[in-house]
């Protein structure tokens, strides 16, 4: 187990941040954590990462107290929080090798471009970090939360400021890490989206406490429905007839209308399409699933 959360709480000062919060997270899985604004996300982070100690609650993360053992957990462990910040004067290339010296890692230029590659940057390229668009930003700070080769990833708000085709190559290198590399990734975010393609276990949290938490299959299974989405599919010679839990509704073009069985989990019935030789540009969820679910628990969170 990567995280083990058990009602955790935190106090600061007077003020009750985190009431009764528990997660969990095995090696290969991601991790969506939910929440509305306020909710304790970030604070969650902050614990499991080291940065402040929990009032109450079990926390192990790799094994470790995170708030004892922080300097051993931090060279096995990338994060990237939602406001990541830069030297912005020096490129991209400089600044990766620099960082890289802190895991007393020596980078060559070869291995540092093959790193910024993959995030989709140019690693031969000079420019500054302060030219750099938001979404280069955001790829500029996952090439940095990699450069230690993690067991476990730490994202917030991974793919802020990118377009649809950016989101997808950044959700192909999470979904490499976790399926091929047995990376665990939590990944707190408000795109249920960015949730349906990656995640196949989230938690729901509201005013400090967790609401929900499963894998998004068995949760889904509880409203006894399929998921109807739109895609945006580039289809290839190579293609394979659809699985079998995954149904053609309609189809216009590049555009196709399907429906998944609630048995299944979305990021799953997507790595079965990408199997079958389709590409996936785009995905909108068109009722039920995940927003639905999501909506009710933290409704009824607002009622009670």
């Amino acid at each position: 187990m990567l995280i083990e959360i058990h009602k955790l709480k935190l106090n600061l000062g007077t003020h009750t941040v985190l009431r009764d919060v528990n997660l969990t997270l095995q090696k290969g899985q991601i991790y969506g954590l939910l929440g509305p604004n306020g909710a304790g996300k970030s604070t969650t982070i902050s614990v499991v990462t080291g940065l402040r100690a929990p009032t109450a609650g079990s926390v192990r993360v790799l094994g470790l107290d995170p708030a004892a053992d922080a300097l051993q957990l931090h060279r096995r462990i990338g994060v990237l929080a939602e406001q990541a910040g830069f030297y912005d004067w020096m490129s991209a290339g400089d600044y990766l090798m620099w960082f890289a010296r802190l895991y007393q890692k020596n980078l060559d230029k070869t291995e540092i471009a093959s790193l910024l590659g993959r995030v989709g940057l140019d690693g031969q390229s000079p420019a500054p970090i302060e030219t750099y668009s938001r979404g280069m930003r955001q790829r500029l700070g996952l090439a940095r939360a990699l450069i230690n080769q993690p067991e476990l990833l730490i994202l917030d708000e991974p793919t802020n400021g990118l377009d649809p085709r950016g989101r997808r190559e950044i959700h192909d290198v999470l979904l490499d890490l976790s399926a091929n590399q047995g990376v665990g990734i939590l990944l707190c975010t408000h795109l249920l989206d960015d949730v349906d393609r990656l995640c196949t276990r989230i938690g729901i949290i509201a005013e400090g406490r967790t609401l929900l938490e499963g894998s998004i299959a068995d949760l889904l299974s509880t409203q006894r429905a399929a998921v109807r989405y739109r895609l945006r599919v580039e289809a290839t010679e190579t293609a394979q007839p659809l699985p079998a839990d995954i149904t053609l509704l309609t189809r216009a073009g590049d555009w196709w209308h399907v429906e998944i069985a609630s048995a299944i989990e979305p990021a799953s019935a997507w790595r079965k399409l990408l199997d079958t030789g389709l590409r996936i540009d785009e995905i909108h969820r068109e009722g039920g699933g995940l927003e639905e679910l999501y909506m009710a628990v933290t409704e009824a969170k607002e009622a009670a």
